[in-house]
């Protein structure tokens, strides 16, 4: 049961969802989280995004970019994230965990059409969508004021 998708049964799903590999692959990943999600309802799709829209947001931070700008720090952070929960409040606790990310240019830019193709395959229609928070570079205002 996904519902309701609140930030606990969005990490689970995460993890339930990661392979089970020694390198786990984000297009795995992203190819399982969107088949779980294309079952239903819709509201998951939708709490799904929301909750992936926060965790991205959370980390648009300037400290954590180093030498990467625009959409290869954002793939880099949805690295973060696929990576798992304890991944993700790592990074946040100590900025210096994103370096291996940052390092390696992980990326998992997949993950973020997840929602996307799962409401597709629910609706048969393209997602115009917004959400609370949006995981574009630059979008947390407070990460990225002067110090």
């Amino acid at each position: 049961m996904l519902w309701p998708m609140n930030e606990n049964t969005f990490w689970e799903l995460i993890a339930e969802c990661t392979p089970q590999t020694p390198d786990p692959d984000a297009e795995q990943l992203a190819a399982t989280l969107t088949a779980r999600l294309s079952d239903g309802p819709i509201t998951v799709v939708t709490g799904f995004a929301e909750q992936l829209s926060w965790a991205l947001y959370r980390l648009d931070r300037e400290e954590y970019c180093g030498d990467l700008s625009g959409d290869p720090f954002l793939y880099t952070r949805a690295a973060v994230v696929a990576a798992g929960r304890a991944a993700h409040e790592a990074v946040l606790h100590d900025p210096s965990n994103f370096a291996p990310y940052a390092a390696g240019l992980v990326w998992a830019e997949s993950l973020l059409y997840v929602p996307d193709r799962a409401y597709l395959h629910l609706t048969g229609e393209e997602w115009q969508r917004e959400t609370r928070y949006s995981y574009e570079t630059g979008s947390n205002a407070e990460g990225w004021a002067a110090a």
